[in-house]
């Protein structure tokens, strides 16, 4: 069975109506990125910043997978397939996704802030006083700007032995995530989905690399019915 290694992007959940910092020159929810995605940002303004993610939590609630999610779930019926994403949703999961590595966190759950190693599921609002069962404040189980990603282990060999990448909906400018491509076998099959494609230079190296310039609904969809 052939493995393929999928890596995506906001652009995947954006369709299924999930907004990006990225839509609005650096801002999220209106919020400066900087505000609520970093360390700085939390200690300034915890408060904030629970409620920010708060509101995202119960957005995520609302909001379903998509053509694209659900394509890539049908993938596993033939091949070995191992999703590496940026987005913090449960939307690959919810859309048949088995293995689903998440480098950004996940928003389902919650972490103490000082015992980061341990996660846990969490999908209401978490309040200043909220305790980790090691006894620290919990926050979001989110990679903030500055921090260190350690899923990028668990991602790196997965990309190095696939057969087949697939990246979704990402503007490849995000490190270390988009170096990730350039783990790829020399022969590997490389297919890059985005309305607006952006080629770094890992991308650029690629020989074999196919773009399809589509939104994901329909660039994954059209990619899938081709490799089942």
């Amino acid at each position: 069975m052939k493995r393929i290694s999928v890596l995506s992007g906001a652009g995947i959940s954006q369709e299924s109506g999930i907004k990006t910092f990225r839509d609005a020159d650096g801002l999220w929810e209106g919020h400066d990125v900087m505000e609520v995605a970093s360390p700085e940002g939390w200690r300034k303004n915890p408060a904030m910043v629970l409620d920010f993610y708060n509101q995202r939590r119960r957005q995520l609630k609302e909001v379903h997978p998509n053509l694209a999610h659900y394509a890539l779930g049908d993938l596993e019926d033939k091949y070995q397939v191992s999703v590496i994403t940026q987005n913090i949703d449960d939307l690959h999961e919810r859309g048949g996704s088995s293995h689903v590595v998440h480098l950004h966190g996940e928003l389902f759950k919650a972490r103490g802030v000082d015992h980061p190693f341990v996660a846990y599921d969490w999908k209401e609002d978490i309040k200043l006083g909220n305790l980790c069962p090691k006894g620290s404040q919990l926050r979001p189980h989110i990679v903030w700007f500055g921090e260190a990603v350690p899923k990028l282990e668990e991602a790196a060999p997965i990309v190095a032995n696939a057969e087949i990448i697939i990246i979704i909906g990402t503007s490849m400018q995000v490190y270390p995530a988009a170096g990730l491509v350039g783990l790829a076998k020399s022969d590997a099959e490389i297919y890059y989905i985005d309305p607006k494609p952006s080629i770094n230079y890992e991308l650029s190296q690629l020989d074999n690399l196919e773009v399809i310039s589509e939104k994901a609904t329909i660039g994954v969809k059209r990619l899938v019915d081709r490799l089942l």
